[in-house]
């Protein structure tokens, strides 16, 4: 019955929250257009279907994925976990938690392969390239990013390292990065950043990170347990723009063997 509760008052949420883009559109397209509404069912259908979608995946975050991140940070950073053979273990030393950095990295990499607003800038940018941006290789590129950026959030929390240094070391590297892409890659690139932290990625991740400071010793949830997300934005740019580079440098160095042929 508490599902069931919670199911309708997130229903009542999100038609609250739908209902000025609603009416926004429909002033515009009635008042200032002065035009009909065209294929009104069809519209009034899908609108319905995200209204629902939206309910179930709301829903859906509060009892599924926010629970797993927070046990499996809880899990990872137990000290019965990281002892071995009994020994007492330093829960403050960032070297013990491996465990937690591979997790991370994997559930940074699996969540983004699975985003659909990458899936969606993908397919775009495979169609308007004619074919030589690679769907996949794009989406596994950006998942590569996405992994690495999760891992060192990670070590961050963990090791209690100020935010901003890896932040400001990160756009340092992108600014410089930036300067030598090819130019074609570079707005791609920053899309790219910026689609990795949606549906899915999101909450699993804002949910490892709060989980995994309120597990390690000397770390403040409402301090370190944020900042994830910020590397799952930040990496894949960086990850784009390298596959961008090294994408123009291999082509140049087959340019310049094909003419000493």
């Amino acid at each position: 019955m508490d599902i069931l509760f919670d199911l309708l008052k997130t229903l009542l949420l999100t038609s609250r929250d739908l209902l000025p883009i609603i009416i926004l559109f429909g002033f515009f397209q009635i008042v200032v257009l002065k035009q009909s509404i065209v294929n009104l069912p069809r519209i009034l259908v899908g609108s319905l279907y995200v209204l629902i979608g939206l309910t179930l995946f709301l829903t859906g975050l509060d009892e599924a994925l926010f629970p797993i991140g927070n046990i499996m940070a809880s899990q990872l950073t137990d000290p019965v976990f990281l002892s071995s053979a009994g020994s007492t273990v330093d829960l403050t030393d960032w070297r013990i938690y491996g465990w937690v950095y591979l997790f991370a990295a994997t559930i940074g990499f699996s969540t983004t392969i699975a985003e659909p607003s990458l899936i969606a800038v993908a397919y775009k940018a495979a169609e308007v390239s004619g074919g030589s941006i690679n769907q996949r290789g794009l989406r596994i590129t950006v998942a590569i990013g996405v992994a690495f950026g999760i891992c060192l959030g990670s070590f961050r929390i963990i090791s209690g390292t100020p935010l901003y240094l890896y932040i400001l070391a990160g756009y340092i590297i992108v600014i410089i990065q930036t300067a030598f892409a090819p130019k074609s890659i570079i707005p791609l690139a920053y899309d790219s950043g910026g689609v990795t932290t949606s549906t899915v990625t999101v909450p699993v991740v804002a949910a490892l990170g709060l989980g995994l400071s309120a597990s390690v010793p000397g770390r403040n949830p409402a301090v370190d347990g944020f900042g994830l997300i910020a590397f799952a934005s930040l990496f894949p740019i960086i990850a784009v723009l390298g596959y961008g580079q090294f994408a123009q440098w291999r082509n140049t160095r087959n340019s310049s063997t094909r003419e000493g042929e």
